[in-house]
Formats: C-alpha cells, structure tokens, sequence
C-alpha cells in the first residue's frame, strides 16, 4: 500500500506561482511513474502531468505546457508540481497518483488551488 499526501495549494492571483508536493510513505515510489491530476467543480478528473521512475522523461497536458513542471525526489520519496503563470482556469483541486503499472492505483486527498481573476 502506498500512502500520499499533498500540500502547497492555496489561493493565488493570476499570473502567480504554487508549488505543490505529493509525499509518499508505507512504499517506496521511485520504481513507479507518478503523475498529478486535476478536478474542477462540475467537471471530469484530468490528466495534469507524469513523470517516470528517474525523472528522465514528463509528459503534460497541453493545457499547461510551458507553464508547469513535474519532478521527482525519490530519496524523500516525493514529487512536486511547479505551477507557473496561474490562470482562472487552473482553479481545482490537485491530486497525486502513483501508477504501479498500466493505471492509476493510489491516490492522494488532494488540495484544493484557487487562482482569482
């Protein structure tokens, strides 16, 4: 079992910068791809960014390319999500999911990111 815990969101004007981390305990991750995921009011959970087990290759949404990054610190069994140029539509709450293989398996509480006008 794998156990994550997110922190850093918060309220932040367009334009601004968070950074959020998703802390992993109970197991080790740095074997696993990790991945951030998003979920607005009303909408759909959506793929936000991944990154595999050395860090040596990410993969983004298109709607945040350029402004945000994934990394990962596997000796603190960590990742963190970079968020740069905030914008309204950014305005969820964040998740952290670990993928063991072909899916998603565990997941965090999330935290919640507000990105005012």
């Amino acid at each position: 079992q794998v156990q994550l815990v997110e922190s850093g969101g918060g309220l932040v004007q367009a334009g601004g910068s968070l950074r959020l981390s998703c802390a992993a305990s109970g197991r080790t991750t740095s074997s696993y791809v990790m991945g951030w995921w998003r979920q607005a009011p009303g909408k759909a959970r959506e793929f936000v960014a991944a990154i595999n087990r050395n860090g040596g290759s990410t993969t983004y949404a298109d709607s945040v390319k350029g402004r945000f990054a994934i990394s990962r610190d596997n000796a603190k069994n960590t990742v963190y999500l970079q968020m740069n140029s905030l914008k309204p539509e950014d305005t969820a709450v964040y998740y952290c999911a670990v993928r063991p293989g072909l899916s998603y398996d565990y997941w965090g509480q999330g935290t919640q990111v507000t990105v005012s006008s």
